[in-house]
């Protein structure tokens, strides 16, 4: 490639291959950072680089561009709740084009992070151990104890006793220590103390021998032993600790390897439910107004309903819920992220198998500190959807979500129901002379105005979208023909408020109208169908401007 590192990519399809392979969001840029093309997750990146919210990657690009090679840098974007941190990498193409692709690591960095911390929580186990000397006659008696005693013994409750008396099933031990004419070392035996309880003793010997008659004759055994019994609880301990980390560890990657946001919880709780073996799993995610609202659930949810209104007193420093409900136990805690509550998670477990063990409790905890990163990157996620599809100005659909994602799913809808619909194609008439004698923001004002009076025209289920600078189109669902031209007249008519925005009496500002009404039995396509819109609406600017136009049915094969 003779020091050039950039690729060869002339044409267009060329570029949507490339973009479509990429498994992320991916845009390809020109030499000075703007957008061509995006594939389908690039449409967040594409809104945020639009509107000069990722300076950083006109930097990448840059130097991208004068080097000629790939140029690697992590961005990271201030939200309301925290940060987002993209991969983002630049692959200079030819032809002045570059290729931008992003990774998003907010949810590994922040998930690694948790997983430490959970790990150093078990870490802090401390080895205990108190020792005793101990020596018994042939006949398994103790002859000598260490004189602070043991198993809650004094030397003197100890001596003179059998030694077999203080084990636990002695018949189970062979040799047993005390009785034992080999060396013996660490063998670990379970001992009655004075109250009763059990204690776990690890003990090594040897044996005594004397001689008599010239004869070496066994004695007795000489030895000590190690109280284990908190070592042994400890392993138990640092065992279920294990056990609780692969669970937690098999939940975390089962909501790491899904890729759609939405999908995460779905996961979280088919993981939760089947690692837990519990009946059932409900993950909720918190409202604006501060209402549970269901996010996902798995299992036997019978006789679960009104969980939500259990979980008004979860706080956001994990403290574990536990209560009866109907024939169910049930487990809850909340989730959060920065320590807001953001969410909540509840499992169950039928009442007739006992109360919850500690176990339980804490891993549940563990799984809601996941569960509130989730959370708080599913709603970053809608966040940059909402941006990519929104007018900013006016709240209000975008061009691109208006025609590539709205109006196609609403005419596949009416091809099955067999209903009429009506798409008003909205255009200002002397919108450019608002703004040259009064100023841009009297023409926002305008803008604004309109946007009000087209919502007051539609109802709920319709949908609204600003095309771009003064144009604006509406759809109007399930409407008859008739019904549309009124609903065009009106709006019409309405327009006249428009007025106080003119520029000039003898150029005042108002609307121009085209209609074209969806009938799923006429064949027509999509395409066909704005296309009779935009021409209706553009008749009506050419003829005198302030009025509205209905296109004819395109079996006619002409306008009005």
């Amino acid at each position: 490639m003779n020091g050039d590192a950039s690729i060869d990519i002339d044409r267009a399809d060329d570029a949507e291959v490339l973009l479509s392979g990429y498994p992320g969001a991916a845009v390809l840029v020109d030499g000075d950072g703007q957008v061509l093309r995006a594939n389908p997750k690039g449409a967040g990146l594409e809104a945020l680089i639009a509107h000069e919210a990722m300076p950083e990657v006109q930097d990448l690009v840059s130097k991208a561009r004068s080097m000629g090679s790939v140029s690697v840098g992590t961005i990271t974007l201030q939200s309301s709740k925290g940060e987002i941190v993209l991969e983002t990498t630049v692959v200079p193409l030819k032809a002045d084009r570059l290729l931008v692709m992003t990774r998003d690591l907010t949810m590994d960095r922040n998930l690694r992070s948790a997983l430490v911390e959970s790990r150093q929580r078990y870490k802090d186990l401390v080895e205990v151990s108190s020792d005793f000397c101990w020596e018994t006659s042939p006949d398994g008696d103790f002859v000598f104890v260490s004189p602070d005693g043991a198993l809650d013994y004094s030397a003197d409750d100890l001596i003179d006793h059998p030694a077999a008396d203080f084990i636990v099933n002695a018949d189970d031990y062979s040799p047993l220590p005390f009785f034992s004419k080999r060396p013996l070392e660490d063998v670990e035996m379970w001992f009655r103390r004075k109250d009763g309880e059990t204690a776990c003793m690890m003990l090594s010997c040897v044996p005594l021998f004397t001689e008599a008659d010239g004869e070496r004759q066994w004695s007795g055994s000489r030895g000590v032993c190690r109280d284990v019994s908190m070592d042994r609880d400890n392993e138990a301990a640092l065992a279920r600790a294990r056990h609780r980390e692969q669970l937690l560890n098999y939940i975390v990657s089962m909501i790491r390897d899904e890729l759609e946001p939405e999908n995460m919880l779905s996961a979280a709780a088919t993981a939760t439910t089947r690692a837990l073996e519990v009946a059932g799993c409900r993950i909720f995610r918190q409202t604006e107004t501060g209402k549970f609202g269901v996010a996902a659930e798995y299992g036997n949810a019978q006789g679960i309903e009104g969980l939500e209104n259990q979980l008004e007193t979860l706080t956001p420093t994990g403290e574990v819920s536990a209560f009866r409900l109907g024939n169910w136990e049930v487990l809850a805690v909340a989730t959060h992220y920065r320590h807001v509550i953001n969410g909540a998670i509840c499992i169950w477990k039928s009442a007739a198998v006992g109360a919850w063990e500690a176990d339980y409790q804490i891993l549940i905890g563990d799984v809601a500190n996941q569960l509130g990163i989730a959370n708080e990157q599913i709603s970053n996620h809608e966040r940059i959807i909402a941006l990519s599809r929104t007018d900013s100005m006016t709240g209000l659909l975008n061009r691109r979500a208006f025609f590539e994602e709205e109006l196609p799913r609403r005419v596949s809808r009416l091809k099955r129901s067999r209903q009429t619909a009506a798409l008003f194609y909205v255009d200002m008439d002397n919108f450019k002379l608002v703004n040259d004698v009064h100023g841009h923001q009297k023409g926002d004002e305008a803008i604004m105005h309109l946007r009000d009076m087209l919502m007051d025209f539609s109802r709920p289920g319709d949908v609204i979208a600003r095309l771009g600078g003064d144009e604006f189109a509406m759809w109007l669902d399930g409407i008859a023909p008739d019904v549309t031209e009124n609903r065009a007249k009106a709006l019409v008519e309405a327009s006249a408020t428009m007025k106080q925005f003119s520029g000039s009496d003898e150029h005042p500002l108002g609307i121009s109208v085209g209609v074209a009404v969806y009938d799923p039995d006429s064949g027509e396509t999509f395409d066909e169908m704005l296309a009779r819109a935009d021409k209706a609406m553009y008749a009506v600017k050419k003829a005198h401007k302030g009025g509205y136009k209905l296109a004819m049915a395109p079996e006619s094969g002409g306008g009005d």
